[in-house]
């Protein structure tokens, strides 16, 4: 990964992925970085790497169960295999009803105990919790098969106001 360019304000972090194995990458110095209780937004296009991050995240975190993208059942638990806390990983995609259907997951009585990654969360968890990280992962459109990803990470909320986000970019 290139070293971060000068942030959008004070705390975002821009980065540069040019491959997939650095997405996971990425994903696993995240890890490193999230406790219990963490939420995790990931935006981006369909094919951003969404779900490369997360399955890198999966391996930082030590838990059971490939992680591969539950745009189908909605919601996958991946349990610890260690003493760290579990994965949520949801995929908001097909979910239109807001926090409504959100709050059928679950998702607040999972957070406090949980690290949750939601795929295509804007305006659906935003009101789980006033302090989440953010990543929006843009990528080139159209026909093409270019490899390079720009990731801007955006700490909200006293949670983020101290973490160093620059060793993701390490």
């Amino acid at each position: 990964m290139e070293a971060p360019a000068a942030p959008h304000n004070a705390g975002d972090l821009q980065l540069t992925v040019t491959s997939p194995d650095q997405m996971r990458e990425l994903g696993r110095r995240l890890a490193k970085l999230l406790r219990a209780g963490d939420l995790v937004m990931l935006s981006g296009e369909l094919g951003a790497g969404k779900t490369t991050l997360t399955r890198g995240l999966g391996e930082g975190l030590g838990v059971r169960g490939a992680v591969t993208s539950p745009t189908f059942v909605i919601a996958r638990v991946h349990p610890s295999l260690g003493d760290g806390p579990p994965l949520v990983h949801v995929d908001a995609y097909r979910l239109s009803g807001g926090l409504d259907e959100m709050e059928d997951l679950d998702l607040d009585v999972s957070l406090p105990e949980s690290v949750i990654v939601v795929e295509w969360g804007e305006g659906k968890v935003e009101e789980l919790t006033e302090e989440r990280l953010q990543l929006v992962i843009h990528r080139a459109v159209g026909d093409t098969t270019d490899e390079v990803r720009h990731v801007t990470v955006s700490g909200l909320g006293e949670r983020w106001e101290t973490a160093d986000l620059t060793v993701l970019s390490a």
